[in-house]
């Protein structure tokens, strides 16, 4: 790792919506190519008393053999573009409560 993410191929594992929950898994990355067979991602939109929701995930990484991978870039790489587009969503929606 080590280098910025710049292409990624996703897979949609499962979508549930009566529970409010779906998974992706990322099958492919430039940056973790030779360590990480995927990465699945697991959502779950949880329902406030305020009328809102809160988003819960869960990551699990699926390492080729006996590769090792540094849970700082993961962060880093990641937790980064994820919570960009978390924030994008949250913008939306803030403007556009009835969509």
């Amino acid at each position: 790792m080590g280098k910025e993410l710049s292409y990624a191929k996703q897979k949609i594992e499962a979508i549930d919506e009566e529970n409010l929950t779906y998974s992706f898994s990322l099958i492919e990355a430039n940056v973790w190519k030779d360590a990480v067979e995927k990465v699945t991602y697991e959502h779950k939109f949880v329902p406030t008393p305020e009328g809102g929701s809160i988003c819960k995930r869960t990551s699990t990484y699926y390492i080729k053999g006996d590769a090792e991978i540094n849970k700082d870039q993961i962060k880093d790489v990641y937790g980064k573009k994820t919570g960009g587009l978390f924030k994008a969503v949250e913008a939306y929606f803030l403007a556009n409560p009835d969509a």
